[in-house]
């Protein structure tokens, strides 16, 4: 696609890879058949060609609007267009480019300020977010409902192996699962140890940068990865075998450590080891014999529903669905199994019209192999598919834990 980059956008960090990334578009729509807010709207701005254009447009000196802003929010990052897309387009990248400079150019209204400011505050927090769900499980009558259906129990104490073994790895734990799902890495832990593979942890690690690099807030999102590198390179210098990660839409992230600090010539390094040791737990299980799980699953029904951030992110498709069989699991089929559940971080509380139309067409999709159990790989489709199933939601590794 031909680009002429407007002057005043010249020397913005990050402008040479969005021109490249311009360029390498032939406009070909494939990416249109695949993607989720597209199929919901019918709204040729509403998917990745029309998105392009509109950030294309601004990078060449068009200004840039409430109208341009819609539709970039209306996105779900879900990547689906990557995979489709037979040019290789960096999509996701441009967009966190392009909503950056929309952040800029058109602002936001007070309300929206406050609600964002609110969200990027308390979530990605461990303390605040706990001290969040203790009022808002108190006071539930009066939050909206994208955010009284995320509160969920509170959870309860779990018990972790305090065996060591030769193997070590450490096990990232999160913001928003280690508080609101405790269970799943303290199902991971047992998991692991069964397998012969210690967890560590960091209690100086944070948030992923997840929430903060897709709202339009790269600074602190860079400032997050840093004092994670920071909090784990002591473990990775001692030997540590990788980096694991239970929640697809923070491995995705911590993959790309290196990509996005790379002009940082005091962490460029050190963001790149990260990226290279970090594997989904899927990728660790999936190398391993687990003739001991064999028969966990006694051939109950699973529908897998396979997290954007898995499948188009990672670009892992098919290892949780092999270890889960291999368990004695009988997988079901799902019909659009590329398409988003409509989570996507904080879009379903600040989309959450589109967001719970995607859910429901996801939740009849999973439905149709009529399955015992839903099984996921990440926390924030989780939380938001729990809420409407009548099937019982869990995390794949639940799966595999027998406490």
């Amino acid at each position: 696609m031909q680009t002429a980059i407007s002057k005043k956008y010249k020397k913005i960090t990050g402008i040479d890879e969005a021109e490249a990334i311009l360029r390498s578009c032939v406009h070909c729509g494939f990416c249109m058949a695949t993607c989720p807010s597209y199929q919901i709207l019918q709204n040729e701005l509403d998917g990745p060609r029309g998105r392009i254009y509109l950030i294309k447009e601004m990078l060449e000196g068009h200004k840039a609007t409430t109208h341009t802003q819609l539709h970039l929010d209306r996105c779900l990052t879900c990547r689906s267009c990557e995979t489709t897309c037979p040019s290789g387009v960096k999509y996701s990248r441009l967009l966190d480019i392009g909503r950056m400079l929309v952040e800029k150019n058109v602002g936001r209204g007070l309300v929206e300020k406050l609600y964002r400011w609110f969200l990027l505050t308390v979530i990605p927090n461990r303390s605040l977010l706990r001290k969040a769900l203790v009022l808002g499980r108190a006071f539930h009558f009066v939050l909206p409902e994208s955010l009284k259906s995320k509160i969920g129990k509170k959870p309860e104490v779990q018990t972790r192996p305090e065996s060591v073994h030769s193997r070590k790895m450490i096990l990232f734990e999160g913001c928003v699962q280690a508080e609101t799902n405790p269970e799943i890495n303290a199902a991971t832990a047992r998991v692991f140890d069964r397998a012969g593979i210690t967890l560590l942890t960091s209690p100086e690690e944070g948030c992923c940068g997840a929430m903060h690099q897709h709202m339009s807030k790269q600074a602190r999102a860079l400032k997050l990865m840093r004092a994670n590198i920071d909090a784990w390179w002591p473990m990775i210098e001692s030997g540590v075998e990788a980096i694991v990660i239970s929640a697809s839409g923070c491995g995705v992230t911590i993959k790309e450590y290196g990509e996005l600090l790379k002009h940082d010539k005091d962490y460029a390094d050190k963001a790149q080891r990260i990226s290279n040791l970090t594997r989904d737990i899927s990728e660790v299980l999936s190398g391993m014999e687990l003739s001991g799980f064999n028969s966990i699953g006694q051939g109950k029904k699973i529908a897998f529903q396979s997290p954007c951030t898995l499948q188009h992110g990672q670009m892992i498709t098919g290892k949780v669905e092999a270890i889960l069989e291999s368990c004695g699991y009988q997988m079901t089929k799902v019909p659009d199994s590329h398409l988003c559940c409509g989570s996507a971080g904080t879009y379903s509380i600040l989309q959450p019209k589109i967001a719970n139309e995607l859910r429901d067409n996801k939740l009849k999709a999973l439905a149709v192999g009529k399955p015992d159990i839903i099984a996921t790989a990440n926390i924030g489709c989780h939380s938001h598919l729990t809420p409407a199933a009548e099937i019982p939601v869990k995390h794949w590794i639940e799966l595999l834990d027998t406490q």
